[in-house]
């Protein structure tokens, strides 16, 4: 009897522990994600150690050999220089890839070196097959030194373990110098005792006046501490200068593993001590890892996709990982941040973020956020009305503290305006409106003042008059519905008025939007593919791309080319016709069919408009191309410029069968899902359930739909339905069912749902 209970008890062990593992296995979303992938071609990719919406982006930096070397690396590249603590991801630009740390064993060498003769400075080789990234953790061997690098990280510090081999001369750099595109103009180390060094560096960039902090902690005892500016030594124990670096040397034995660790701060060294001891208080760094490990799954898990195509999965929880690089944590543990006003702010209120892309995010990244990251959504909102009360506008391109005023448009308008009508943001909403209309109307973007004066920005003033016009409208449209919402009808039909700007440059002759002079004749000659880059009247694009750019009134571009058919027809022809570029052609302009160029961001919900002339039916077979071949599992698995997680968010929505063409209207358009199963944890202790019957790569097309067990005619869900909790059935055919959501009623309206 005895020997049955032992061997019953080993049975329900084994079973608890098999649960377990199943669990675990079940809950670690991680094993998904493939970070290198968009870290080839042109997706720019950040690759390092990370946590979600992390105020540092810890990882290797290259020789910055171009466009494509943005975020610091590219995975061609074989030359490392050193672990900086700050990156960007996706960018069209470069920056940041600075704070560097690098370890290092022989003879002292002073400079990194260059791409051409890497062994002149102290910039290691190393190869794919020793380099291992995955979230939370970077690893790789340098092939110079024999010192294996980790690195894994917090919300504002970063912690590094060297594995270093015996040596009498070993070190550790901290390369104040080392930036991606960026110039040094103030840099500053100093020693505290033997494992504790402070410094700054201040640059300019893109980022014109950047100003970052850092405290650096090292497990082990230096037994010298050697500072250089430049080429020259100095014997000190601090050096402010142009070019300061330090050499932290001592002595290791063999497979020796020193730890450094470094908190960064945008306000002081002392806030970057705290924030260092508050989140990294000791040398664990497995715990650190594990501690990150844990946040991303806790992230990831908000969707919850069932497919039998691991390479689907794979796709799916990467494009998550990557929408949640930025934007990045901005405030120190004690609420201190540094202002675009440069003056030093605390506010322990809400967490502050930088690094607002709104030209490419309102469109898909933020509308995603308001889903499954409602959490943060209204802190975000408030980092943008802290912006506009600190530079007397909202944001157009924020980075580190600094406004870049970089792309078109007043973009930061939709996402503010949308998360007030949703009914996230916590602040006021009459502080939201102030906001929005003074950085809609003062003297701030280019041809606003024309706009005002003229009804249209003639293109004889300025280059990009149409993107600049077609972009306001947009937002413009947002500020109306808020106007509305707070009774402030002048205003309200004031920027409605203006949200139909675009028909200013409709050229009937031509069918397109077309370059519009001060004395209203149309520019000659007019070639509607010409896509010179940032010099015509678009940007990033072309007279094709551009005319569709009316996310907020697709009825009204309807009524310009002449109705449903012609619409359908001229839609069907952008999908079609050559995708051949002159010489000369921007190169965003990527990830082609016909000319349609899901590569940059004005495009990407130009399928979904056909569901406006009641043919929904035709917008699968484009996303379902799209997903299956513009994103894929490999390093060059992306298409275009990440751009800190909008091309990743258009993924992640279209593929569960949705897409927001208008980001500020509170209604996603139906494309075709591709999962069997999701699960959107919402937020509010509710969920959302998507169900795909007869789910195959051949049944593309919706049949019909039920919510919550109704049948459901309409071509589009609300954000109001989605947030009640519940679930929708698509049921999917081979075959289009034209029928689906053609007639008016049953059509996404431009009106606020």
């Amino acid at each position: 009897m005895k020997k049955v209970k032992i061997i019953f008890s080993t049975l329900v062990i084994g079973l608890l522990l098999l649960a377990l593992k199943n669990q675990n296995e079940n809950n670690d979303y991680v094993r998904y994600v493939d970070p290198f992938i968009g870290s080839g071609g042109h997706g720019h990719v950040f690759v390092g150690a990370n946590v979600p919406f992390g105020g540092v982006q810890v990882g290797p930096t290259n020789f910055n050999k171009g466009w494509d070397w943005s975020s610091s690396y590219h995975y061609s590249d074989s030359i490392v220089k050193g672990f900086c603590h700050l990156n960007v991801s996706g960018t069209g630009m470069s920056d940041l890839g600075e704070l560097t740390i690098m370890p290092a064993n022989g003879e002292l060498r002073i400079n990194a070196g260059t791409q051409n003769n890497h062994m002149k400075g102290y910039s290691s080789l190393y190869s794919k097959d020793k380099e291992k990234v995955s979230p939370g953790y970077y690893s790789v061997m340098l092939d110079r030194y024999n010192i294996k690098v980790e690195l894994t990280a917090t919300e504002r510090a970063g912690l590094h373990r060297y594995t270093f081999p015996k040596k009498e001369k070993s070190r550790v750099i901290i390369d104040l110098v080392e930036g991606s595109a960026d110039s040094p103009t103030e840099t500053f180390i100093r020693q505290i005792n033997d494992t504790l060094f402070q410094g700054y560096r201040f640059s300019k960039g893109w980022a014109a006046d950047q100003r970052e902090f850092f405290s650096l902690v090292i497990s082990k005892p230096v037994d010298n501490f050697i500072l250089y500016d430049g080429g020259r030594k100095i014997k000190s124990l601090e050096r402010k200068g142009k070019h300061v670096k330090g050499f932290l040397e001592f002595s290791t034995n063999k497979n020796e593993e020193i730890y450094v660790k470094m908190g960064v701060s945008t306000v002081s060294m002392e806030n970057g001590l705290k924030n260092l001891m508050h989140e990294i208080p000791n040398w664990d760094f497995d715990m650190v890892h594990r501690s990150a490990i844990a946040k991303w799954n806790k992230e990831l898990s908000k969707i919850k996709i069932e497919t039998t195509d691991y390479k689907k999965k794979k796709i799916f929880y990467t494009a998550m990982y990557h929408s949640m690089i930025a934007p990045n944590i901005y405030n120190d543990v004690n609420g201190d941040y540094r202002g675009t006003d440069k003056k030093v702010y605390n506010d322990t209120s809400f967490t502050n973020y930088t690094l607002f892309s709104l030209w490419d995010t309102y469109r898909a990244a933020h509308p995603l956020y308001t889903l499954v990251h409602s959490d943060k959504v209204s802190d975000m909102v408030e980092s943008m009305i802290k912006i506009y009360e600190h530079q007397g506008k909202l944001p157009i391109w924020h980075l580190r503290g600094n406004e870049t005023n970089t792309m078109p448009g007043y973009s930061a308008i939709p996402v503010v305006v949308d998360a007030v009508l949703k009914g996230i943001y916590k602040g006021d909403a009459e502080r939201v409106f102030e906001a929005a209309k003074i950085s809609a109307t003062g003297d701030f973007e280019p041809g606003v003042k024309e706009l005002m004066k003229y009804g249209y920005i003639p293109s004889d003033l300025m280059v990009e008059s149409i993107a600049s016009s077609m972009e306001y409208a947009i937002s413009d449209w947002a500020i109306a519905q808020l106007a509305k919402k707070l009774n402030k009808m002048d205003d309200y039909h004031y920027f409605m008025d203006r949200s139909k700007a675009y028909k200013s440059y409709f050229d009937s002759e031509t069918g397109f939007m077309r370059g519009k002079f001060l004395d209203g004749s149309w520019r000659t000659p007019f070639d509607p593919v010409s896509a010179q880059h940032r010099i015509n009247d678009y940007c990033e694009g072309n007279a094709w791309q551009y005319l569709w750019l009316v996310p907020q009134d697709p009825e009204g571009l309807i009524d310009l080319l002449g109705g449903d058919k012609p619409f359908i027809k001229k839609l069907d022809r952008l999908f079609s016709m050559s995708s051949e570029l002159e010489e000369g052609s921007s190169m965003d302009i990527t990830g082609l069919i016909g000319q349609y160029a899901h590569g940059n961001e004005p495009s990407h919900h130009t399928t979904y408009m056909y569901a406006y002339a009641g043919a929904q039916y035709k917008i699968p077979e484009n996303v379902r191309y799209i997903m299956n071949e513009l994103y894929t599992d490999k390093p060059d698995g992306l298409t275009g410029n990440e751009d800190c997680g909008q091309m990743s968010s258009w993924y992640i929505l279209s593929s569960l069968g949705f897409y927001p063409v208008n980001p500020s209207n509170g209604v996603y358009v139906f494309g075709s899902p591709i999962f069997d199963n999701v699960k959107i944890e919402l937020g509010n202790k509710k969920s959302f359930t998507i169900k795909t019957v007869n789910n195959s790569q051949k049944n593309i097309y919706i049949q019909s739909v039920e919510l919550n067990g109704v049948d459901y005619k309409n071509a589009y869900i609300t954000h109001k339905d989605i947030i009640k909790g519940g679930e929708i059935e698509f049921k999917m055919g081979p075959n289009p069912n034209k029928d689906f959501g053609k007639e008016n009623i049953f059509r996404p309206k431009s009106k606020l749902y």
